[in-house]
C-alpha cells in the first residue's frame, strides 16, 4: 500500500468492520454499516472496489462472491491519522494533543502514569 493515502471517514468505517471481523464479502460489511446508518449496497461496494484499487484493501477473486481483507494494519493507520492531526490541528505538538484529550476524560491514576511514561519514551526518542 502507498503509505501516504489516508482513508476517508467511510472507508475508515469499512476498514475498523474488516479490522474487527476479518476476511468478509460485501454483503457482510454492507449489513454490518446498515445497522449504524443508512448505507446502500450499491456505494458499500463502488467503496470497496475503489479502497482495493488504492491498495488499502486486497480482493480474493477466486470464487464467485469476493472477498475483502484491509491490506492496512489497524496500527499503522491509527498512527498517520494520528500523526497527521497533530500536525494540522495541534501545530505539531502532541502535549497540546493529551492536554486537550485529558480536559474532557476523566483518568485514573494508572491511566496518567502510563501517559507520563509513555510520553517520557517519545521525548527520549527525540533527542
Amino acid at each position: 500500500m502507498n503509505k501516504h493515502i489516508k482513508p476517508t471517514e467511510s472507508e475508515l468505517e469499512i476498514l475498523g468492520i474488516l479490522w474487527e471481523r476479518g476476511a468478509s464479502t460485501v454483503r457482510e460489511v454492507h449489513e454490518i454499516l446498515e445497522q449504524s446508518k443508512e448505507a446502500g449496497y450499491t456505494t458499500t461496494l463502488k467503496l470497496m472496489q475503489i479502497m482495493h484499487e488504492k491498495g488499502i484493501l486486497t480482493r480474493d477473486a477466486s470464487a464467485k462472491t469476493h472477498i475483502y481483507e484491509a491490506n492496512v494494519s489497524r496500527e499503522r493507520t491509527q498512527q498517520q491519522l494520528l500523526n497527521k492531526m497533530i500536525d494540522t490541528v495541534y501545530n505539531g505538538s502532541a502535549t497540546q494533543l493529551v492536554m486537550q484529550a485529558l480536559g474532557h476524560h476523566r483518568s485514573s491514576q494508572e491511566e496518567l502514569d502510563q501517559i507520563r511514561q509513555y510520553l517520557n519514551e517519545m521525548e527520549k526518542k527525540q533527542k
